[in-house]
């Protein structure tokens, strides 16, 4: 089974600090973002490959640290697998969406799945969230409990129904319908393959991943986590800074 952690954002919201350096390889205490991440993802059992997905820009950067951790043996028997989605500035950029489709289809065979963004650190264990998705046949996504609605418009807000059912994914709402806020963070069973081509077909919001989530909603049968957890979501410099002092940085 494979892991998904897209990359490929620009990060403008960010400059200077990325202008030519990835976010999700920003040092946070000593360690890039995205390390955290991958520690996590080598404690799910089962997973044996990380795809991640890079813009042409930073390819290179990605490449480099790939091949540091594999000098050093840090993830082993974890593969890690590299891929470019060629674009090379913010306007000519593909799309979460798009960005998963070439995973997929780099990946081949469907199925079960683990999706993230590359800019979270998630203060709890994916593991046991893994390990209850594996006992289901239906798609999983996250619910954080969030209570400023200025972080909730910025983000994915779930409404939910019986039984940990999502019953809509509403992205960046004006006045959002609960306080559950949705990372970017997705357990997809293996019929998200031809889910995913179905709704590049159809739609044109590939920007986003809550696009896609909110298709999934509406087309078949979605369960949340609805977890009292917390992420360090590196969104501007100001959160980037939070974390890295919380850390320990």
């Amino acid at each position: 089974m494979n892991a998904v952690i897209l990359c490929a954002g620009f990060a403008t919201r960010m400059y200077p600090l990325t202008r030519n350096f990835p976010k999700p390889l920003l040092p946070v205490a000593g360690r890039p973002v995205l390390d955290y991440l991958l520690d996590q993802v080598a404690e799910c059992a089962g997973i044996s490959a990380v795809h991640l997905v890079s813009n042409g820009k930073f390819y290179d950067h990605f490449r480099r640290w790939r091949d540091d951790h594999l000098a050093r043996g840090t993830y082993t028997p974890l593969s890690l697998e590299i891929h470019n989605d060629g674009a090379v500035d913010n306007d000519g950029r593909l799309g979460a969406s798009a960005d998963l489709a070439l995973a997929l289809k780099m990946i081949g065979v469907p199925d079960k799945i683990m999706v993230s963004g590359g800019d979270n650190i998630y203060r709890f264990s994916l593991a046991p969230l893994w390990r209850t998705f594996l006992q289901g046949n239906e798609h999983r996504i996250v619910g954080l409990v969030e209570e400023e609605k200025e972080k909730l418009i910025c983000s994915g807000v779930l409404e939910f129904g019986e039984d940990e059912r999502v019953i809509r994914l509403h992205e960046k709402p004006e006045e959002p319908p609960s306080h559950w806020g949705c990372p970017p963070l997705y357990f997809f069973q293996p019929s998200v393959w031809d889910e995913l081509e179905q709704f590049l077909a159809s739609s044109a919001n590939y920007d986003a991943p809550g696009h896609f989530v909110e298709y999934l909603c509406r087309k078949t049968s979605v369960l949340g986590f609805q977890l009292r957890e917390r992420r360090l979501d590196i969104g501007s410099i100001e959160t980037y800074e939070q974390a890295d002092k919380e850390l320990g940085g």
